[in-house]
Formats: structure tokens, sequence, C-alpha cells
């Protein structure tokens, strides 16, 4: 049997809206509301999930929560076990760093690694955190962690990182590297 959202009112069709397509409001509230929006546009739970990339039963929860609680229903519930450890401004921080461009800082590198985002929230915001609960707060807010680095934006060695020297860029590479190939597949017709 399918699932299908019940009619909104106008003041709950406004505030979906609104909160579907948010771009400040948490990534679990926006992607809740979303579910309720696609829904009130008639789509079914497959082509929900499809949309956002998410499992069908977790937009047959959502639903039903919406369905029973109305928008409370998509608030979210205290969670059992051991309290968060680390307080909201904490979290805020952690964050904050993290969209922080760590050259702004005067710091000898170009991008962000979970390790160095641990260092320096350690070193100079005195935040003890371990990578992973890093990790798991960016998540929580919608932040999607970049894992690649370029090679020629970093430092070359240790003693250079110790030095804050960087990588100068070479104005010949293109040249030293020689031609590039076309790696394009280009299928050959053969005699039938």
């Amino acid at each position: 049997m399918a699932i299908h959202v019940r009619s909104l009112s106008d003041e709950e069709r406004r505030t979906i809206e609104q909160r579907a397509h948010s771009r400040t409001a948490a990534a679990r509230q926006v992607e809740r509301a979303k579910i309720i929006w696609l829904a009130a546009q008639g789509l079914l739970v497959p082509a929900i999930a499809t949309r956002l990339g998410i499992h069908e039963q977790t937009v047959r929860d959502w639903l039903k929560r919406f369905n029973a609680q109305g928008m409370a229903g998509l608030d979210e519930r205290p969670r059992p076990g051991k309290p968060r450890t680390y307080l909201s401004e904490q979290r805020s921080e952690v964050v904050a760093t993290a969209l922080t461009n760590p050259l702004e800082l005067d710091l000898p590198f170009a991008s962000w690694t979970l390790s160095r985002l641990q260092a320096y929230l350690n070193e100079h915001k005195g935040i003890p955190i371990k990578r992973t609960r890093i990790d798991e707060i960016l998540l929580t807010e919608g932040l999607r962690w970049r894992t690649q680095e370029t090679w020629f934006s970093e430092k070359a060695t240790l003693e250079n990182e110790q030095a804050n020297s960087q990588v100068p860029l070479d104005a010949e590479f293109a040249q030293k590297r020689g031609p590039s190939r076309s790696f394009i597949y280009s299928p050959q017709k053969t005699a039938r």
C-alpha cells in the first residue's frame, strides 16, 4: 500500500516550502521538509527516495510522522544514550573553522584535513576533540568532507612546511610534461 502525505493547511504548505528551499536551516530539517514537499507535489515514495538519495524506508517514516503529528513530527526527538559532550558553541566553532580558508589563519597549507583541523582546534581553540567527532559534526551539519588535495598547493616536504614556504608553481610544467594524449575512446568500425 502506497503512503501519501495528508492534505496540508496553507500555513503548513508555506512553512514546508520555505524550509525545503532554505539555505540556513539544519540539513536534516531541509531534507525532511523536501520529503513532505515532494510528496505534496504528487511524487511517490520511490521517486522521492531516488531524487533525495535516501532510503525508501526513511521517506516512509517521515511521511508517517508528519501525517500523525504535523510539523512537530519533523523535529528532532531526544536520543537515548550519553548526552553530547560538546557544547553548541564548540560545535559551531568546529564548523566555522572548517569553513575558513587555512591561509586566512596564517597556516602553512591551503586546505583542511581532519588531522589538521583536529590539531588546530586543540592547539588554538582549546577544544580537545577527535577526528571522528569532527567528521560526525560536519556531516550532521550537512557538510561533505573533501579528501582530495592538489599536489601543487601543498608543501613539498616536511622541512618546507616547517619553513612556511609554499611550492612554487612550475610555469613550464606543460612543456616538461610533453604533449597530452587524448584518452577518449572512439570505437573502430568493423566490417560485417
